[in-house]
């Protein structure tokens, strides 16, 4: 797991990032996220599946989770470069170390955090989740929580929990979180 060292300037121009366990809202509070403050949205897991014509599970059906995680990475390394966007990123996207990188070194990162039950409460009827396709649904978000949660942390500028909480409240409070934030870095 690497660790930064010096981070680089980061202000509220720069790129924000949204990355979490699926069902964290990522994508719902990206979209508000980017019209309120007035810049494009972009949903990496939407990406892929415009740019394949292939959804998500019929992707992990023909090229496994390595073969989905390679194009994740391509697609993520290109949006990132980007300017001014909101992104918001699949679930497993943290697990690749250039990932990580290109987040870290090219924008403000908001890990939204939320716990299982929430999860499987926004994910229960949903069926391009492939790693939910699970016997034990909780038990696969458990474990999902133990790999991920340490790396999402690593990565976010800024940390927001979302249970329990209407999109427009994680929004408004998201806004004052990253003012503070910016704040901070002057």
């Amino acid at each position: 797991m690497s660790r930064r060292r010096t981070p680089p300037p980061k202000d509220l121009t720069d790129n924000l990032f949204l990355v979490g366990p699926m069902g964290a809202g990522k994508s719902t509070i990206g979209r508000r996220l980017a019209l309120a403050m007035k810049r494009p949205f972009i949903d990496s897991d939407r990406e892929i599946v415009e740019r394949t014509g292939a959804d998500i599970p019929l992707i992990f059906e023909l090229e496994g989770e390595e073969g989905f995680r390679r194009r994740e990475a391509a697609v993520i390394d290109e949006l990132t470069a980007q300017k001014g966007i909101v992104l918001a990123t699949g679930g497993g996207a943290i697990l690749a170390e250039e990932n990580r990188r290109c987040m870290n070194e090219r924008g403000v990162t908001i890990y939204l955090r939320t716990s299982i039950d929430q999860q499987l409460k926004r994910t229960a009827h949903d069926k391009n989740r492939p790693l939910l396709q699970a016997d034990d649904p909780r038990a696969r978000l458990d474990s999902l929580f133990q790999i991920r949660d340490p790396l999402y942390s690593e990565v976010a500028d800024v940390i927001l929990e979302t249970d329990g909480k209407p999109v427009p409240v994680v929004v408004d409070r998201l806004m004052r979180e990253l003012t503070q934030f910016q704040e901070r870095r002057s």
